[in-house]
């Protein structure tokens, strides 16, 4: 179906999912942003869930390129305007910048939906004799091949595709989404479906397929913005705003007056048969006559997998830096790391009324659900780098990462749904990156007890020119459940005095770490993933939030140790002192490298001095390595190591260089 759906409790499911909308993006990046953000809401209502929030992960060329800037600039407008003006918030979502997606960008896009379990609608026509209806916008000429295009290479005249980008209208999908929502609520909807990918075509054939039935429609009643449209073109048309609906028969006039009431076109184009065949008419000619699960059952192609070879200088190591301060500020100021504030800016992420914690101030959202002593919380996350030097462990982190975030604002991860995207899979090496980010994913998701609930795959994002591929990069959507209001928990520092706890170990793996890309270091082992221990870590956190013994918490990741302190302090507007000495590391490790390793399961932990004990037995208990590694001050950020001081800078100073590199580096 177009989205999972999650029982949250009460009755209250959520319904979420992401797609990419990349090739679209690539060469009209605000129109095919803008109807990334359409295709999604209409995947979580058709559910009839009531769309709630948006995410997104973005991945962009070097941010010094001015195509990347370009893309940069117009993809993040075209989802800030279509999310505002339909009034969904955009409450979350991740940025990188990589050489490799130079030519062709990554544009992932997720919508979490809110409804009640024994109200949803299925996208399949189980009762013949029904009325189809197709809804919403008109139907034009935009779009169509869209999905063939996006099937496809990036090659130098791919500006001559634009055409296939379909254009989207937010004003509208506003009044689709009430029309749609009243119209299920009258009981007589049988079964709903957006027309995204194909159009009618798919639409059709995947509807009638799925309940063992045929259709059988008139194109030349469909309500048209382009006078002589093709029945080829009435078919692959991917205009937006558009949804089907089968009705009983004997209550249309009821559905039609919902549709009038909130002035949203539509057409009765044919009824549902027993045929099993799709039968479609244009002034009374057929022009289509096949079996429906023709185009649902195709057969499987038979790809080639081979490893792919990356270098790895695991016997070298870079010299130690002689100035950490100067490695601090270069490295708040990445662009894989720095503020997004320029971005969050332009989305409107409090409508609603549902936003606990504003982007940024936590390491995933959090959602109430309006009259209910409940929350949940939602993050979208991936690090490409390390999914291209290690497919299977890299992506198996992501997993991990994901659910770490959510569990840092106080909830139980529940559920992902994931977007792979990938380039030409007829390469033998992508297939393979392909087979083993699939394999990672389903090892992490077995370790944590955690379902995948739906997913959406983008192949062929590679420039034909030069042959190149975008780092294999699976977004994933964590979902995660919190019991009580009182639980949500932020990243920032609340309390001078307060006790800082490490939670995990931290081992030399510094492969892939946006240390090693800043000072121009390629190789290096990628960080494990083991799914018991971030298991382990992951209820230690949950147990302590929910004894309410935390007063803030974050994961490690990019950056590391160093990075994960400085946004707290940051976020805070307060100041530490941590000694390298206490913190759990392998033997024999070097300063940088116990600063900015990426090791995987670990959290920061604040807490007062009489909880600290506590939170370090609830460690010990689950067999995780944990230690107070300093305290919680007033102004500067200052690192020692047995009692002695390596560095120290005030807060201040790293807020600045954190907060003014988007807009040094992209404008804005």
């Amino acid at each position: 179906y177009d989205s999972g759906v999650v029982d949250i409790g009460d009755g209250d499911v959520i319904a979420f999912k992401v797609e990419s909308h990349n090739h679209p993006s690539a060469i009209d990046p605000y129109n095919g942003s803008a109807t990334g953000v359409g295709g999604i809401i209409r995947d979580v209502l058709c559910m009839n869930c009531r769309p709630i929030a948006l995410l997104d992960s973005l991945r962009f060329g070097n941010p010094q390129s001015a195509h990347a800037r370009w893309l940069f600039n117009n993809v993040v407008k075209g989802i800030a305007d279509y999310g505002n003006r339909t009034g969904i918030p955009t409450v979350a979502g991740e940025v990188e910048f990589d050489e490799s997606f130079e030519v062709n960008c990554l544009v992932n896009v997720a919508c979490v939906g809110l409804g009640r379990i024994d109200e949803l609608t299925l996208a399949r026509m189980d009762n013949p004799g029904d009325i189809i209806i197709l809804m919403g916008g008109d139907t034009g000429r935009d779009g169509i091949h869209g999905v063939t295009f996006a099937s496809k290479t990036i090659r130098e005249d791919s500006e001559l595709e634009r055409p296939a980008v379909q254009v989207g209208n937010p004003f509208i999908k506003k009044l689709v989404i009430e029309a749609a929502l009243e119209a299920i609520r009258t009981g007589k909807v049988t079964a709903v479906k957006d027309l995204g990918g194909g159009g009618l075509t798919c639409a059709l054939s995947e509807m009638s397929s799925k309940g063992g039935t045929g259709v059988d429609v008139e194109l030349n009643n469909i309500h048209v913005r382009e006078e002589g449209m093709t029945p080829y073109e009435l078919l692959l048309s991917e205009s937006q705003e558009r949804m089907l609906f089968t009705i009983l028969p004997e209550s249309q006039d009821e559905v039609l007056r919902v549709f009038r009431k909130w002035e949203v076109p539509y057409s009765i184009i044919g009824k549902v048969t027993d045929t099993g065949r799709i039968v479609a008419k244009y002034r009374g000619r057929i022009v289509v006559d096949i079996p429906s699960k023709l185009l649902t059952e195709p057969p499987l192609a038979k790809r080639r997998a081979k490893k792919k070879f990356i270098i790895e200088k695991r016997a070298l190591k870079p010299p130690i830096p002689t100035d950490f301060v100067e490695v601090m500020h270069r490295l708040l100021s990445s662009p894989n790391i720095a503020d997004m504030h320029p971005v969050y800016r332009q989305y409107d992420h409090e409508v609603g009324l549902r936003t606990v914690l504003k982007p940024g101030d936590a390491d995933a959202a959090v959602l109430r659900i309006i009259g209910k002593d409940k929350a949940v919380a939602v993050k979208i996350d991936c690090n490409s780098l390390h999914c291209h030097l290690d497919p299977y462990t890299g992506h198996a982190a992501a997993v991990a990462e994901a659910a770490r975030n959510v569990a840092a604002t106080g909830a139980e991860p529940i559920a992902i749904t994931d977007c792979c995207n990938f380039g030409n899979p007829e390469k033998p090496e992508v297939y393979w990156q392909f087979k083993e980010a699939i394999k990672g994913i389903a090892y992490m998701l077995k370790g944590l007890g955690i379902p995948c609930v739906g997913g959406n795959v983008s192949f062929y994002n590679e420039d034909e020119e030069s042959g190149r591929a975008v780092k294999p990069t699976t977004t994933i959507v964590m979902l995660g459940l919190i019991e009580r209001l009182s639980l949500v928990t932020s990243m920032a520092l609340k309390n001078v005095g307060d006790s800082i706890i490490l939670l995990g170990k931290t081992y030399p793996e510094m492969g892939g770490s946006e240390y090693y890309r800043l000072i121009g270091f390629d190789g290096g082992r990628v960080p494990k993933a083991v799914a018991s221990r971030e298991r382990a870590s992951i209820k230690t956190v949950a147990e302590a939030i929910r004894r309410g013994y935390v007063t803030a918490a974050h994961d490690c990741s990019k950056g590391g140790l160093a990075v994960s302190l400085a946004e707290m302090a940051i976020k805070g507007g307060l100041g530490l002192r941590v000694d390298l000495a206490y913190i759990p590391h392998t033997p024999s490790m070097r300063i940088d490298e116990i600063l900015f390793s990426e090791s995987s399961a670990r959290f920061i932990v604040t807490t007062s001095e009489v909880n600290t004990p506590k939170v370090l037995s609830l460690a010990r208990r689950r067999g995780v390595p944990a230690s107070k590694i300093g305290e919680v001050s007033s102004s500067n950020y200052t690192v020692a190591m047995n009692g002695k001081i390596l560095f120290e800078c005030s807060v201040e100073s790293l807020r600045k260089s954190w907060q003014d590199a988007i807009p040094r580096l992209i404008g804005g």
